[in-house]
């Protein structure tokens, strides 16, 4: 396939932000990156980049020149993804994107979630009361992935979704999958692509009316469709985005806060002090690590940015985590701050298309995160943190932690 090329006068880069050694540690690349100009052209690839807030931000809230239609990933999803359908959240566009956004939108608010948590909040309590039980003269040292990051999410998601016990460990193979195949078709998505029929079919049969249970989120989406808010064709698709993106993003997000607090003692102290302090520290945590690194965008038509003209069809691959910590926009945009309004960050998109499932996510971290506060006195590193590698999520696969119990 010939690569596009790149206009004169536009900065050029060579590098490759989907290497294994990139992905690892992004920030050095994202710093060139800004440093770059606006808008920065990517040869390996042949897709024009972006990493400044204030560039990243007007892109994502604007779907009309940036459209999502013809994939979120680096290929066109219709010609080389058919394991998968189209997700109409992501992937879609008004008018097709209207009605699915709006009643997922209306079943994940606050208000419809409100009855989930008294159920998270006693789980969680539960969950760091047998957590804490091992431990020895007050101290327990654990990997907070398996234990807590990935544990609670899994223990209080897909009960809340509706899902049947069994099977359940497709879910994290299946939504790394889906996240690597946004990216190039490198080592990730070949290493990923072993099993993945079988976990998409499994995620497949979830969606179906009658395996679910008829209370939860996932009935939810069925009733829609009984009122005609939405079509029963559609109904299964929006379940399957749930799904694929409701796990995943959720356990690296908490990994990335208690990274952050361990790291940072005098703030893990102020949200002890201060427990409604949970769910600012759980966005200053995504704004400083992206859990979602990248998502592109097609040019409809020719598109203007600055002094760059992207010309129709092209793609836009737009850093998340480059924007989250952009000088520019941030102060001191590499700590970790709790007197910081983060509101303001792209970690969970922005415009149309920014997440409908982020009061979720909101609600399991800060269940947790004061269920932790009031049993753990001190969090500390007790080794180094361990990522696990993918072509669109800053993942973690180990964090070494110590927690000193109050």
């Amino acid at each position: 396939m010939t690569l596009p090329i790149a206009p004169p006068s536009l900065p050029l880069s060579d590098e490759d932000p989907f290497s294994a050694e990139l992905l690892d540690e992004p920030a050095p690349f994202h710093e060139r990156l800004r440093d770059a100009g606006e808008v920065v052209f990517l040869e390996r690839y042949g897709v024009y980049a972006m990493g400044r807030y204030a560039t990243v931000h007007a892109a994502l809230t604007d779907w009309q020149q940036f459209i999502s239609s013809a994939g979120v990933g680096v290929s066109n999803f219709r010609k080389e993804q058919p394991w998968r359908p189209p997700s109409l959240l992501l992937e879609a566009d008004p008018p097709a994107h209207n009605a699915p956004r709006a009643s997922l939108a209306k079943i994940l608010s606050p208000r419809s979630l409100r009855a989930y948590v008294p159920i998270w909040e006693a789980a969680a309590e539960r969950h760091v009361e047998e957590l804490l039980a091992d431990a020895v003269d007050g101290v327990l040292e654990i990997d907070a992935v398996p234990t807590i990051t990935e544990a609670f999410p899994l223990r209080v998601f897909p009960d809340a979704v509706g899902l049947e016990r069994d099977g359940r460990e497709h879910l994290l193979p299946y939504g790394d999958f889906v996240f690597n195949a946004f990216g190039p078709h490198n080592f990730l998505v070949e290493a990923g692509s072993v099993g993945v029929s079988e976990h998409a079919a499994w995620i497949a049969r979830q969606c179906e009316r009658d395996r679910l249970d008829p209370t939860g989120i996932g009935a939810s989406v069925w009733a829609a469709a009984d009122r005609g808010d939405i079509t029963e064709q559609q109904a299964p698709l929006i379940i399957r985005s749930i799904l694929t993106a409701g796990v995943d993003t959720t356990i690296h997000a908490l990994s990335a806060v208690l990274h952050a607090v361990a790291n940072a003692p005098n703030q893990w102290a102020a949200l002890r002090a201060e427990p409604s302090l949970a769910r600012r520290a759980f966005d200053e945590a995504i704004r400083l690590e992206s859990p979602v690194q990248t998502f592109f965008r097609t040019a409809n038509g020719d598109v203007r940015i600055g002094g760059t003209v992207v010309p129709d069809g092209q793609k836009i691959l737009m850093f998340l985590g480059s924007a989250n910590r952009d000088p520019r926009h941030w102060d001191h945009p590499d700590d970790f701050d709790l007197g910081r309004d983060p509101s303001g960050h792209v970690g969970f998109g922005m415009g149309i298309h920014q997440c409908v499932g982020q009061h979720v996510a909101r609600l399991e971290a800060t269940a947790l995160l004061k269920a932790l506060a009031a049993r753990v006195r001190a969090i500390e590193p007790a080794g180094p943190i361990r990522r696990h590698l993918n072509n669109t999520l800053h993942a973690t696969a180990s964090l070494p932690l110590r927690l000193a119990l109050a």
